[in-house]
């Protein structure tokens, strides 16, 4: 009898063998991959993160210069509405006489006592509140 083993054995140990060598050199491999893949996947998270970061500030920074700018504006309006309310008082005496009469009503309604000195002027001149 022959005690040699068939052909087709040598044939699956060689195949055993340069699988499992081929194994061996592949677990390192697929570890350095899967540490090259997270470390690229945090670097682009980082990258995303940054972005993100400067498009919040940018939009803070054009939110700030309408809002400054609105501001400009408002006032501007309130401006020029004091200066047209000043040129219109400027020459009448009478009306601001007037509402300085009405307002010592309307505080007289509101339980605030005035007392009326003559002036030259013909202007009340308010005086402290004597004790009631």
């Amino acid at each position: 009898m022959n005690d040699k083993p068939p052909a087709a054995f040598w044939f699956f140990i060689a195949f055993g063998v340069t699988a499992l060598a081929f194994v061996i050199w592949l677990i390192p491999q697929l570890g350095i991959y899967y540490a090259t893949s997270n470390g690229k996947a945090a670097l682009m998270e980082a990258e995303s993160t940054r972005q993100v970061r400067v498009l919040e500030s940018r939009a803070k920074k054009d939110a700030a210069t309408y809002e400054a700018d609105a501001e400009i504006e408002r006032a501007k309006g309130v401006a020029q509405a004091n200066k047209i309310i000043g040129d219109s008082l400027k020459d009448n005496p009478r009306y601001l006489q007037y509402l300085y009469i009405t307002g010592l009503q309307e505080g007289s309604e509101k339980g605030n006592r005035t007392i009326y000195v003559p002036t030259e002027g013909g202007m009340p001149v308010p005086t402290l509140d004597i004790e009631r």
